[in-house]
């Protein structure tokens, strides 16, 4: 069996570029594929991007114990199927779940084998400094997701691992070592 890592932090706080990292350097690592009661977008594809539901199927999963995480968003529901993670782990691989806080604590309790990895930024005013610069949010967005960030921080004593995205060399060559130690062990 592969095992499940999860990674979480603050949005801005770098996890995506992170993970395409981390991929680079261990390739055998699995994304996991997120279910969504949203529409298809041109171009996604059924169980490559994500898999794709009707809110009735989505609720009938969640009845039936089918998710180790879901949650609502933007109006659509979002959730990690448990039935996927096993399929996926079955064969040996490791498999990656890039997940908020609240979803991460979710799998926490339903698969507590699973490795926690909580990324930080080295400071709020440096987590600022990088929403602002990735030009995507207005100066209110911007606000809500420091509110919310600073919450999460104050959560980040409650996963495994805490890897601070300081220097990004750093950060993902501490990333790569605490995923290769739990996944080869």
């Amino acid at each position: 069996m592969g095992r499940v890592v999860v990674i979480t932090g603050p949005s801005g706080v770098g996890k995506g570029t992170l993970i395409r990292q981390l991929r680079d350097r261990i390739p055998e690592i699995e994304l996991s594929v997120s279910a969504t009661t949203r529409k298809p977008r041109p171009g996604e594809t059924q169980g490559v991007d994500y898999w794709f539901l009707s809110p009735e199927e989505f609720e009938k999963r969640i009845a039936d114990g089918g998710f180790v995480e879901h949650a609502e968003y933007a109006g659509n529901r979002y959730g990690t199927l448990r039935s996927d993670l096993e399929t996926r782990t079955a064969g040996g691989r490791p498999v990656l779940l890039e997940i908020e806080v609240q979803g991460a604590r979710q799998v926490r309790q339903a698969m507590p084998e699973a490795l926690t990895v909580f990324i930080a930024p080295p400071s709020e005013e440096a987590l600022h400094t990088r929403l602002v610069g990735r030009g995507t949010d207005s100066p209110e967005q911007i606000d809500r997701r420091l509110q919310t960030a600073r919450e999460e921080l104050a959560a980040q004593g409650e996963f495994e691992r805490v890897v601070t995205n300081d220097r990004l060399e750093d950060a993902i060559e501490q990333l790569v070592e605490i995923v290769r130690s739990a996944t080869t062990a």
